[in-house]
């Protein structure tokens, strides 16, 4: 569904949660160690969802869940690790270079940080921002996809 499009850098309307898991198994396909795919969007929009079907692209057989009241779940059973963010609640950068979030993001796995825009200093160059939308319809989302530049 997916392959004659750049996931990385296009805007993509997504109608129903079929087309959310077919969006996120091609994405996983794509990625690489010391990638990070930063979530943009309101409460509600699909972040924790998007997760977990990247997460299942990756082959991860544990069950994610949004680590909200964690700031990072690590999820080690699938093709690369994956380091899951919830950055909702933090309120000083500090307390993400103190649980190491470096380590995860320059590390060897995959890191989603979800609600990145309230740390973007933990957010690299080159970085996958997905900035998630309502859609007009029930259940469609609209996925502006970028890179971070410097």
């Amino acid at each position: 569904m997916f392959d004659n499009i750049d996931i990385f850098n296009n805007r993509i309307e997504i109608r129903n949660e079929e087309e959310t898991k077919a969006y996120g198994y091609a994405l996983a396909e794509k990625l690489k160690p010391g990638d990070v795919i930063a979530l943009i969007g309101d409460l509600g929009t699909g972040k924790t969802t998007l997760t977990k079907y990247i997460a299942e692209g990756l082959g991860v057989s544990e069950m994610i869940v949004s680590p909200t009241f964690q700031i990072v779940r690590e999820y080690r059973s699938g093709r690369l690790p994956l380091f899951h963010f919830d950055v909702y609640r933090v309120y000083d950068p500090d307390e993400l270079f103190e649980i190491g979030a470096e380590e995860y993001i320059f590390g060897d796995g995959v890191s989603i940080v979800e609600w990145a825009d309230l740390s973007p200093e933990i957010i690299p160059e080159g970085a996958i921002v997905m900035n998630i939308l309502y859609g007009i319809n029930e259940g469609e989302r609209i996925y502006e996809v970028s890179r971070k530049e410097g």
